[in-house]
């Protein structure tokens, strides 16, 4: 049988804001050509909302949602692992946490999170949808909003190319949110990690206040990794998920304005995953 020589289109859904805006588009024949699947790497750590966001989203969809994972990253997270002669104990390193150094110095740990749990597993997924559609290669569909273009990376894969269609179409965040009110949708949730370093006091607010038991998660999240650490002797200092390095429960997350001070340029999600 000869390969098929037009690609697949596969959309990378984040199940966010620009990417759930993306695929519904798409379900409008607003955004061409249809696209063959959906693909959601799924951490195991989002929080509930998004989870609950991502079943509704998948019965609007005229193709199918791949959800698809490499594992449980807090459990691997967490993991203490021991050296093979013996020696010690050992921690991988995920996430990038803050660090407080022993002496009074701050650093970041090495993210691999986004491309162990993300990019991988997504690449892997439509290397079998390649072949379960005969087709040579691959369009990616990647949720970037204009406002975040300085986040568009080519594939490494050679059989992928990857497409940014918000990006074309000139649409920022404020414009997803404005399709989806148009078209009597409700507003999809912020994707990302409960206990992801790069969230902005706006969203861990959020968070504490929307979602009070994912919030008390990513605490108990954060107690445990520095319990790991007072075990490993490779994690270095002291593992923080903000950066003012002081544990989750002791920040005051209310808004400067609550606060009564102003806020020149707002807080938004820093949008570091990359997917």
């Amino acid at each position: 049988m000869n390969n098929q020589i037009e690609p697949i289109h596969i959309i990378s859904l984040g199940a966010g804001v620009q990417s759930s805006t993306m695929a519904l588009m798409a379900a409008h024949g607003e955004i061409l050509p249809m696209p063959d699947a959906a693909i959601f790497a799924d951490t195991q750590a989002e929080p509930k909302s998004v989870y609950v966001w991502l079943d509704w989203l998948e019965k609007q969809l005229p193709f199918p949602v791949y959800r698809v994972t490499k594992g449980n990253l807090t459990d691997v997270a967490l993991l203490i692992r021991t050296k093979r002669d013996g020696s010690g104990k050992w921690a991988k390193t995920v996430l990038p946490t803050y660090i407080k150094n022993p002496d009074g110095s701050r650093g970041i740990t090495q993210r691999q999170c986004t491309y162990d749990y993300k990019v991988l597993v997504i690449e892997r997924t439509t290397r079998g949808l390649l072949k379960k559609h005969n087709a040579e290669s691959a369009v990616q569909w990647i949720g970037i909003s204009l406002d975040e273009a300085h986040r568009m990376k080519e594939s490494r894969h050679p059989k992928i190319k990857n497409r940014w269609p918000l990006v074309d179409l000139g649409m920022k965040r404020h414009d997803c949110l404005g399709w989806m009110v148009a078209h009597n949708y409700p507003e999809p949730p912020r994707s990302a990690c409960i206990y992801c370093p790069y969230h902005s006091d706006t969203e861990w607010r959020r968070l504490q206040r929307e979602e009070p038991e994912e919030f008390q998660k990513a605490v108990i999240f954060e107690r445990r990794l520095q319990e790991v650490k007072r075990e490993c002797r490779n994690m270095g200092g002291i593992p923080y998920l903000h950066n003012s390095l002081r544990p989750l429960d002791s920040i005051d997350f209310s808004s400067e304005e609550e606060r009564g001070q102003t806020n020149l340029f707002g807080n938004e999600c820093e949008g570091m995953c990359g997917v």
